[in-house]
């Protein structure tokens, strides 16, 4: 059983990287950082009383389901939106009100990007995504582990069961594959 202070060690170091998956995921700092308080309370109301060593995996699949909610909320939310967008202010002088006349999206926001914009964003984490797919088993684990999940080096070899040596030279490896691969398509990072 976790005590209070591990419970509590725990959620503030992973509070960090969870926000930044969550960032990734729904695109919006607002609602990643509700998801991730969501999650973090969840994991302290319904599995504080779980031993230290189970709360990671516990807190990355709460974590995970709690951002499927919230996709889930957006669609029913856009759903009603677009039931109801047809319907603008009713009287004589708004006969040609159009909702979409009328919104302006916020700049930088995902809304105001254009949909050339967002189909080669899209296109180039879908090249990306098959890149890291194709880079050896240990490698594309360590790779993850310290960039996405932005795991230190010394718990991404707890993790992986191998000296931090070996995953520095993991990553390295990674690193530089994904870049050749990348460059050979035209994509700089």
């Amino acid at each position: 059983m976790a005590t209070d202070k591990e419970l509590s060690d725990f959620l503030e170091n992973v509070e960090r990287r969870a926000f930044k998956q969550a960032v990734y995921a729904v695109r919006k700092d607002e609602s990643a950082l509700d998801i991730v308080q969501d999650a973090m309370i969840k994991l302290a109301e319904k599995y504080g009383d779980k031993p230290a060593a189970e709360l990671p995996a516990l807190f990355q699949r709460i974590l995970q389901t709690t951002i499927l909610d919230y996709f889930r909320r957006e669609k029913v939310r856009n759903t009603w939106v677009s039931l109801f967008s047809g319907m603008g202010p009713s009287g004589d002088e708004h006969v040609d009100f159009d909702m979409l006349e009328s919104y302006a999206a916020e700049e930088g926001s995902e809304a105001a990007e254009s949909g050339a914009d967002k189909f080669e964003r899209q296109q180039t984490l879908d090249i990306i995504d098959a890149e890291v797919q194709k880079l050896p088993a240990r490698q594309r684990e360590a790779f993850l582990m310290r960039y996405w999940q932005d795991m230190d080096v010394a718990e991404t070899a707890a993790a992986m069961g191998c000296s931090e040596g070996s995953v520095k030279t993991h990553c390295s490896r990674a690193t530089h594959a994904l870049a050749e691969a990348l460059a050979a398509k035209g994509i700089k990072l």
